[in-house]
């Protein structure tokens, strides 16, 4: 029994870790010019795990408890990582409070992704990350080609790949 759960564990750790990988990608803060925030690196890391959940969205017991535990996990990590840095116990409640209203917003609006025509997308992605690029630059939709690009190769990934933390993503 204690292999399962260990094992278990272990694959949403490695799911966890790949998109922290993807989100700390220096084309972001390089050819996207986004600022590299600690708040930021928390979206970049809730837009792809939005993805990875949309396609997890089966009424499947095992993937529900899947997406609970990497869900926990993630604000588990957030949270030490908020303590690490220097945060207090009353100003890390309140931080938390506010990341997890910011996910659930973040998911609601990658669930409609795909129907927003690309200025929207755009729009939506600069609404959670900042940026050095003025809003009017044809930059800002270089952001918005790589979540459509990994928008379809999450769509494209088959559910145990997902559960085995298999994310290779790479973008061209």
């Amino acid at each position: 029994m204690f292999k399962f759960v260990s094992k278990k564990i272990n694959q949403e750790v490695k799911l966890y870790n790949k998109i922290v990988f993807l989100s700390r990608n220096k084309l972001f803060y390089t050819n996207m010019e986004l600022n590299d925030t600690f708040q930021n690196r928390i979206n970049l890391i809730f837009l792809h795990i939005s993805f990875i959940f949309i396609k997890l969205k089966v009424n499947e017991k095992v993937y529900k408890l899947f997406n609970q535990e990497v869900f926990d996990f993630m604000f588990k990590n957030i949270d030490q990582n908020m303590r690490e840095i220097g945060y207090g116990d009353v100003s890390v409640n309140k931080n938390m409070k506010y990341l997890i209203k910011v996910f659930y917003k973040i998911l609601l609006n990658c669930e409609k992704y795909s129907q927003k025509d690309l200025d929207n997308r755009s729009l939506f992605l600069y609404k959670y990350l900042t940026s050095r690029i003025d809003k009017n630059d044809n930059k800002r939709y270089e952001l918005a080609k790589y979540f459509d690009k990994y928008q379809a190769f999450c769509l494209d990934l088959s559910l145990d790949s997902v559960l085995k933390g298999d994310l290779n993503f790479n973008y061209k």
